[in-house]
């Protein structure tokens, strides 16, 4: 079987049946078609930490599927479905509805209740097709669960349980499953039914006149034998489920926004909500929040992408960022394993738990195949320490800052000229280990694709900030010696960055450098990010600016991935000319960083009439088509949505068009809040900054046309924009 972070392949459409529904809770996750039924043959399915354990579920009542109305989904876990009956021969119309009530949480529960609008009872034959076949998730997402699957034994058992308290029976169905090291397993529970058999749940029922019928189906996975009940159980308010309780919870701490543009309110607000569901929650360190990278397909834990997210979400919850630091230490590289790329110091890439024995994140297999995570987990560190919250947590994890530092200097620049480089240890292994890591991701500007090792910008840019944080953290200690070292280190990469990456003919910076020390010259987002480390000599920025925000690299909706004059151009491809919106967002600050405020707000109002056009949700990425040829953003088909930096971005953005830059131990806040014309008032209400919850308020009717409160009176706030040369 294929690697599934080294697979190049076609995807599976998620079906049909009115839109693929897509609901959520940490790594449990079901895919059905718009009308409810998770369908043989499509990339469907109830699916708990990286295996299939229900790969059919339909509802078929006197043998007819029922003809889809709407789908509502009342929260990342849960969705309502509605259909109505098939009408009896000669009618135009039935009178019986069906309703699925589905919850999903360590499995799932499903309520199916009938309703007859009839003045006679009628009588029905409700019946649920289900099926289990424990595929893989990465086999189900590209299509080879019959060429790799059900190599093990499946075997069905159905008995009688009745209730501990004394209540009804109900007849449980077990599919057993074994191959490899761990046995998986799933019980269905359905109380009420006339007959269970292998596939099919069956009820006999009288719906009356004027009323309805309801029974309650449970699914709850196994592992090694243990039965773990879902967390929303039948007959018990599902408000004081632990999912429902948690996302509770984190709406009422969500810093709240205030502002006359009603469309910013509606994508931040969105965001917050798509966050809250990413989040997992490891039985182990019950404490430490993460969050997934992405639904359907990476409901796990990912370096680049979790470092990101935290960072681009500070501005609403510093415990994501305290979590997500705090898990990548834990399993932070030992040892050099070229199976796994690890390697002492590094942080990993992707985790999966496909053979996984228990729920603990720490039962997982990891895969450390990433550049940019490693100067990334320093980097955060670093502006964790510069809001001012966790201190004792930043101090707790900066030994491991020092060995993913050492990493750097050592495994990250293996040829010694000062700039971290990557090459995959295996023929398994990802051949790019950027954030774009598709195989053709990094190209030429003539479309040749660039062979490893190559050096890339933005992974520079994330090191010179790695080296900045590093710094400081040895200037907080009174360590001077060791400040020198890293100022310096951090000043003669910038100095070796703008000069070996600097294409003056073309005025902007290369995407890396390739195995000859060559600049690989086509014109990508990726320098953006060196914009908002500020490794970027001021010199050159109006040159990069000039280049990003012109129309071969913005696409009315966003930033192309690829400028669409580059050779390997395409629009629709995965990094060759799509929009990504966490890199958009990254860019935008980095424009707004070096005072090309007009540009930044140009990608952010851009990105948010995308978010606008898609529900008020930002997918992982959408086409670079430009926005002249199509009224809507073209959406990309195997995009995750919620994906995780992608919910992020709006609050970088936010955070963008505030100038927020703190630097608590300095005593300083850099906030000079720059709104464009379409808004004229803007309230963030509840920022965790500081060790407090600081209000900011902006418009021509507040006094002085800025407010803040909340901040801790020995913190001093500039009213500037914090320029790159404050870095250092």
């Amino acid at each position: 079987m294929a690697d599934p972070w080294n697979y190049a392949g076609p995807v599976t459409q998620l079906g049909s049946g009115g839109g693929a529904v897509t609901l959520v809770d940490e790594s449990t996750f079901a895919i059905s078609g718009g009308a409810g039924d998770i369908s043989v043959g499509a990339a469907q399915g109830l699916f708990f930490r990286d295996t299939r354990i229900l790969s059919q579920f339909e509802v078929l009542v006197n043998g007819n599927r029922a003809e889809p109305l709407a789908a509502v989904t009342d929260d990342p876990f849960s969705a309502t479905f509605v259909a109505r009956g098939m009408p009896a021969p000669g009618r135009a119309d039935s009178t019986l509805m069906i309703f699925r009530h589905r919850h999903v949480g360590q499995g799932m529960r499903e309520e199916v209740v009938l309703r007859n609008f009839g003045d006679e009872a009628t009588v029905c034959t409700v019946e649920v097709l289900v099926d289990a076949d424990f595929a893989d998730l990465f086999a189900v997402k590209e299509g080879r669960v019959g060429s790799d699957q059900r190599h093990g034994s499946v075997t069905t058992t159905v008995e009688e349980r009745v209730s501990p308290e004394g209540g009804d029976g109900s007849l449980a169905l077990t599919y057993n499953y074994s191959r490899g090291p761990v046995d998986r397993g799933v019980e269905i529970h359905a109380p009420g039914a006339k007959q269970v058999t292998p596939g099919l749940l069956t009820f006999e029922v009288v719906v009356p006149a004027r009323g309805e019928w309801s029974t309650c189906v449970e699914v709850g996975p196994v592992i090694d034998g243990q039965v773990f009940a879902p967390k929303y159980l039948c007959g018990e308010p599902v408000e004081r489920a632990m999912p429902s309780e948690r996302l509770a919870a984190w709406r009422r701490q969500v810093p709240q926004v205030e502002t006359d543009h009603p469309l910013l309110k509606q994508v931040v607000a969105r965001s917050a909500e798509d966050l809250g569901a990413l989040r997992i929650f490891d039985p182990d360190f019950p404490e430490r929040v993460v969050v997934a990278a992405g639904a359907p397909w990476f409901m796990t834990v990912f370096g680049r992408d979790s470092l990101l997210t935290a960072w681009m979400a500070l501005l609403v919850d510093p415990d994501l960022a305290r979590g997500v630091l705090q898990t990548l230490a834990r399993f932070q590289g030992t040892e050099v394993d070229p199976r796994h790329e690890e390697e002492p110091g590094r942080i990993l890439h992707e985790m999966r738990f496909g053979d996984a024995a228990s729920l603990s994140l720490g039962g997982g297999s990891i895969y450390y195949g990433t550049a940019d995570a490693t100067p990334l987990f320093v980097m955060l560190l670093g502006e964790m320490r510069r809001w001012g919250v966790a201190r004792e947590l930043v101090d707790e994890l900066l030994p491991n800052a020092a060995r993913a530092i050492e990493w750097i200097e050592h495994f990250g620049d293996a040829d010694g000229d000062g700039y971290v480089e990557y090459h995959r240890a295996t023929d398994r292994g990802l051949a790019n280990q950027g954030w774009k890591d598709s195989w053709d991701g990094i190209r030429y500007g003539d479309g040749r694709v660039a062979e490893a090792p190559i050096a890339l910008a933005e992974v520079q840019a994330y090191t010179y900030g790695a080296y900045l944080a590093s710094a400081h953290f040895a200037f907080e200690a009174g360590d001077t010696a060791t400040y020198d070292r890293f100022r310096s280190k951090a000043a003669h990469l910038k100095a070796n960055f703008n000069r070996d990456f600097w294409l003056e003919e073309k005025g902007w910076f290369a995407v890396g450098l390739d195995a000859d020390k060559k600049p690989i010259d086509s014109l990508t987002s990726n320098i953006g990010h060196c914009l908002w480390t500020g490794i970027v000599d001021e010199d050159k920025a109006h040159q990069v600016a000039q280049a990003l925000v012109g129309p071969s690299m913005f696409s009315g909706w966003g930033l192309r991935t690829l400028s669409s004059d580059n050779g390997g151009y395409n629009p629709i491809s995965y990094h060759c000319g799509s929009v990504w919106p966490h890199d958009t967002a990254i860019v935008a600050a980095g424009l707004a960083r070096y005072g090309y405020d007009g540009a930044a707000q140009q990608l952010i109002f851009g990105l948010l009439d995308a978010a606008s056009a898609q529900g008020g949700r930002l997918p992982e990425l959408f086409s670079g088509l430009d926005r002249g040829e199509l009224n809507v953003p073209v959406g990309y088909p195997t995009s995750c949505s919620p994906q995780a930096w992608s919910a992020a971005s709006p609050l970088l953005c936010l955070r963008t068009l505030l100038r927020l830059d703190p630097w608590i131990p300095y005593g300083k806040t850099w906030l000079c809040p720059n709104l464009p014309e379409g808004i004229g008032y803007l309230k963030v209400e509840g920022i965790p900054l500081a060790g407090s919850r600081v209000t900011i308020e902006v418009g021509d009717q507040v006094p002085g046309g800025l407010s803040v409160s909340g901040l801790p009176p020995e913190i001093e706030v500039i009213r500037e924009p914090r320029r790159p040369s404050t870095a250092v």
